[in-house]
């Protein structure tokens, strides 16, 4: 679109994001195309070639790891690893305070940097983060406990120091190499990002992980089959998949599209050359007779072989997927094989998408339209439950209110207050009528008498804040503040966070709170008998009663902005 003035492409130096830069620049004519990729060589390398071929485009590169902290970013995370340091701040990036880790990203600086009024994501994010190998390490570390268990089973101490330290370095690995924490986190700061520049349309090349094949499929990234890691990228290529249709109906935030190409892509070139791994020259190396006695050396001392040169090999260059021979090539693309489709193609589609046309070939689309969405049966049936609850309510004299179950605390905390609300005053104007403080102390008395209410509350995971705010009628366990320990310090300002997050507040400031809710509420009524249908909107609160789920309802789709809008 003509609007878009900056397009941010991540792995635009790769196979596909290449050919989409150049795609965008011929057919968009963007002001500028920031081209970020994990190596500066290909990116300096690839914008010498484009700005050639575009002269009248801004063309800005931009290299390192975006997955980690600004600081990381220029970093291998091999290196990263070894240092206990810098595995503590990765675990803090990951677990740690999201605000926090948000200000040091290396991903959200890029975003904020340029202000992309469209980012194509190329990069291949599936095989980023399942192949840091989880599984290799668990199995690592499950032998490294059964030697602890050994040694103290034994009490054999001599090798706890070195066994000590060798375990820590594997359990924090391990930990910041979980798939989901990391895609969850990513997706996370992308979004915010995205929200805070206001950044028009995500799109996403995505990965099946198998190039659209099954199960069974004979082809690994040189691992044995089956191949944990493959199965693991094809998870979370499509946990991924998921997260973008969570972003797709978030309100306020960008378009999201999703293209899956579901073949290998190939190719950028076909030469003989030097093979390389992991950006590093292979090399062919003398052979030499091992005598089978019971061990087996799988990685030897490369040093012990004398070196015959560099391996060098005619093969076909397929950018992040490696580089085959041409047994390899053959037989990948035959038919009913794995096949392939080119980067132009995708190049193409993505383009389509991104000046709107519906190409047919987007995942979120394809999912939008295959859910099974809520029923007009489902809207009348709903009633009758509800009216079922209020019969059985009065006859038990009880009171079915939340349990805690749905979550989150603040659902519990904001559905009992409106109910204590509704048993004492009704509704929403006898509430704005009264005194904040009246208000308060009524239902502080109205509690203490009332023993199954009270306990039920407390029972369930929910202190109820006395009207002074210095003390606390609770039960054996309070679920907000949410910690791993069973007693944590309260801190300044930290009753105020909990009380609002998940407590039963009754002091006077919260019912100011409440009664600035109904007055809105109440608002919206006017209009109801002049407008006709258009007076019934989001912002439209219809009873003139207390009726507790449709108030909480009506908060969070108009304060929390917590509603959906498919």
């Amino acid at each position: 679109m003509n609007s878009d003035r900056c397009i941010l492409v991540l792995g635009g130096a790769g196979l596909v994001g290449s050919q989409i830069v150049r795609e965008i620049a011929r057919q968009l004519e963007p002001e500028r195309v920031v081209v970020a990729s994990l190596f500066r060589g290909e990116v300096r390398e690839f914008l010498h070639d484009v700005r050639r071929e575009f002269p009248q485009i801004e063309f800005v590169g931009a290299w390192g790891d975006v997955f980690v902290s600004e600081e990381f970013r220029l970093e291998r995370r091999r290196r990263l690893l070894l240092s206990r340091t810098r595995r503590d701040q990765l675990y803090q990036d990951l677990f740690g305070e999201l605000e926090a880790a948000y200000g040091r990203s290396a991903l959200v600086q890029l975003i904020q940097q340029y202000q992309p009024n469209v980012i194509v994501d190329s990069i291949n994010t599936a095989t980023a983060i399942s192949y840091q190998d989880v599984a290799s390490l668990s199995k690592k570390t499950y032998d490294l406990l059964q030697e602890l268990r050994q040694i103290v089973d034994h009490e054999d101490l001599a090798g706890l120091d070195a066994l000590g330290k060798a375990l820590e370095q594997n359990v924090s690995t391990l930990l910041i190499s979980l798939s989901v924490p990391q895609l969850i986190r990513h997706i996370q700061m992308m979004h915010k990002a995205m929200m805070d520049v206001g950044t028009r349309l995500y799109l996403k090349i995505g990965t099946t992980g198998t190039g659209g094949m099954g199960l069974n499929i004979p082809y690994t990234h040189s691992e044995d089959r089956p191949s944990a890691k493959l199965m693991s990228k094809t998870a979370v290529a499509f946990a991924h998949t998921g997260l973008l249709f969570l972003m797709a109906r978030t309100p306020g935030g960008p378009l999201v599209k999703e293209l899956k190409p579901a073949a290998m892509i190939g190719y950028r070139r076909v030469s003989y050359k030097t093979v390389k791994v992991r950006g590093q020259p292979q090399f062919r190396y003398m052979s030499r007779e091992d005598v089978l006695d019971g061990r087996l050396t799988l990685r030897g001392d490369e040093n012990q072989y004398p070196r015959l040169g560099k391996l060098h090999m005619a093969g076909v260059d397929t950018g992040e997927n490696g580089f085959f021979a041409r047994g390899e090539f053959e037989t990948i693309t035959h038919i009913n094989q794995m096949e392939f489709i080119t980067p132009e193609e995708i190049a193409q589609q993505a383009v389509l998408e991104i000046k709107g046309s519906n190409t047919g070939y987007d995942i979120i689309a394809g999912l939008d339209s295959s859910i099974l969405d809520p029923s007009y049966r489902a809207g009348v049936l709903r009633q009758t439950a509800l009216d079922k609850l209020a019969r059985i309510e009065e006859e038990t004299h009880s009171h079915s209110v939340a349990l805690g179950q749905l979550g989150p605390p603040q659902l519990s905390k904001l559905l009992y207050e409106a109910h204590l609300l509704k048993l004492k005053y009704g509704t929403l104007r006898a509430v704005i009528q009264t005194p904040a403080s009246e208000l308060s102390e009524t239902l502080f008395d109205f509690l203490a008498e009332n023993e199954d209410l009270r306990t039920q509350i407390t029972s369930i995971g929910l202190p109820i804040l006395a009207p002074d705010g210095l003390r606390l009628i609770r039960g054996p366990r309070i679920n907000i503040p949410e910690s791993i320990y069973h007693e944590i310090t309260i801190e300044n300002g930290a009753i105020d966070i909990w009380a609002r997050k998940g407590w039963v507040d009754l002091r006077p400031s919260n019912f100011l709170a409440w009664q600035d809710r109904f007055q809105r509420m109440r608002r919206t009524q006017h209009m109801l008998h002049t407008r006709g249908t258009s007076s019934v909107t989001m912002k439209t609160y219809l009873p003139e009663t207390i009726e507790i789920g449709a108030v909480i309802a009506w908060l969070f789709n108009n304060d929390a902005l917590g509603y959906r809008i498919k």
